[in-house]
């Protein structure tokens, strides 16, 4: 706890002054251009990645970068969704998957996750994923895993009536990215063209 404490410290002390400009203006405008749906690994920070500023990315943070086929009901991802497009307004959604994944290793590698019930129910989002990777070359290739991941995800946005939309009148563009921790990268996905 002290490494937070020490942390925020410096940023009120350093960071928070350099942009007190930008913090005012945040204060009053909530304007977004982007939905970030990543993964909650502590390895993957969206604002890193996209170098962006504070009030620039809407981020929805889950194991596997799962986004829920839409229903009905109280769900705190698809009110997440349905804000940043409905209320927000923004006009891009990324999905971004990630290389060594715990959630898409599980899946690939067949873990046992019997003790961990909650965590076998919400990796289900992810069955259409397995599906389609069942047919690669090798079907236990997490990478390969990952990638199918990311475009069964951006296949679950589309039913979401916001998002659905958002689409048909071209007001919103969906990307799925992959982010290659060791080095760096970000390859965009082609949603039309699997590989």
């Amino acid at each position: 706890m002290q490494d937070l404490d020490e942390g925020v410290a410096r940023f009120r002390r350093d960071v928070y002054p350099a942009k007190a400009e930008l913090f005012a203006h945040l204060a009053a405008t909530h304007r977004p251009s982007t939905l970030f749906i990543g993964c909650s690994d502590a390895r993957v920070v969206p604002e890193l990645i996209t170098d962006s500023e504070p009030g620039e990315l809407f981020v929805i943070r889950t194991a596997g970068n799962l986004v829920p086929a839409y229903t009905p009901g109280p769900d705190g991802v698809v009110a997440s969704i349905e804000y940043a497009v409905a209320v927000l307004g923004v006009r891009d959604i990324v999905v971004c998957g990630h290389s060594a994944c715990g959630a898409m290793t599980a899946l690939a590698e067949h873990h046992d996750l019997g003790g961990a019930p909650a965590i076998a129910d919400w990796l289900r989002h992810a069955d259409a994923a397995v599906a389609r990777s069942a047919a690669a070359a090798d079907a236990r290739n997490v990478d390969v895993l990952v990638r199918e991941n990311v475009l069964a995800q951006l296949a679950n946005l589309a039913t979401h009536p916001s998002v659905a939309r958002a689409l048909t009148t071209n007001s919103v563009a969906l990307r799925g990215w992959v982010y290659d921790i060791p080095t760096g990268t970000v390859a965009e996905l082609d949603a039309a063209h699997r590989p």
